[in-house]
């Protein structure tokens, strides 16, 4: 039974003393594959450094709406940087005769919950790295925090041509089946075991078994019953049993399902 993590942090300074030997555990504890996803331009080149370190790590590259800078020239700054990093990294794998590990744009997204100051810069940040995912044709990752209506609509407005994944999705019915509507994953993370997450079940059952991913978002939102600790990869177990237990189906249905699914839409 093997398990696809993904969305993770290993580029998180929570791991700094012992990222190589939780990696390691990682893979001997059936998470075969996992994305270590960038949010800004230092972690996603730790991504990729991870990554080809690595052989069943892969990466997004991307500016979150928590990393964008204070000024849109600034935030331009910032994303022309992480296309010229990705562009490397191409040419790189090109040049080995490799396929780029580099998997997506991402994350990318808006919050209004930890930013309400500076929406215009975050809907800016978000509409280029639609275009640059599209020009480079990889799938986004999306982070978005009370902002439900603005991030839909400029879904809308730019259409990802290879759509992407809600991670760690809010547990937001009208959230969920809109961005069903426009063909975009739903990763479950640690929320959706919370005792206190009502909802999760009924947002668990919209989502339809070709559409479903899951992930830790780790080094944070450790599942129950571990919540409270470090999270990492290895917790993604207990999101697939919740999984499980509210689809009626076992656990090993649904880590091969995942996995099928992390495959298909990063395109592995």
């Amino acid at each position: 039974m093997n398990f696809f993590d993904s969305h993770a942090h290993y580029n998180d300074e929570k791991f700094e003393k012992d990222r190589d030997e939780i990696i390691k555990a990682i893979y001997e504890s059936e998470i075969t594959k996992f994305i270590s996803a960038g949010y800004d331009v230092e972690s996603s080149k730790k991504g990729i450094e991870y990554a080809y370190k690595y052989s069943y790590v892969y990466t997004t590259s991307g500016i979150s709406p928590n990393d964008v800078k204070e000024t849109l020239e600034e935030t331009r700054d910032e994303i022309e940087k992480i296309r010229d990093i990705i562009e490397q990294e191409k040419k790189k794998a090109t040049e080995s005769k490799q396929k780029s590990k580099i998997v997506g744009i991402g994350e990318i997204g808006l919050d209004y919950y930890w930013n309400k100051e500076n929406k215009e810069i975050q809907k800016y940040a978000f509409i280029e790295q639609i275009h640059l995912a599209n020009k480079l044709n990889l799938p986004i990752v999306i982070h978005t925090r009370e902002a439900v209506m603005d991030t839909i609509q400029i879904l809308k407005d730019y259409p990802v041509n290879r759509k992407g994944i809600f991670h760690c999705c809010p547990l937001n019915r009208e959230l969920v089946k809109e961005a069903l509507k426009l063909e975009f994953y739903i990763s479950f993370a640690g929320p959706c075991t919370f005792k206190n997450s009502k909802n999760a079940d009924e947002i668990i059952n919209i989502v339809p078994l070709n559409r479903i991913l899951i992930e830790t978002d780790s080094p944070y939102l450790a599942p129950e019953p571990v919540r409270g600790t470090r999270n990492d990869s290895r917790n993604v177990k207990y999101i697939a049993k919740k999984i499980a237990e509210v689809k009626g189906l076992t656990i090993e249905d649904i880590a091969k399902i995942t996995y099928e699914n992390a495959m298909r839409i990063f395109n592995i």
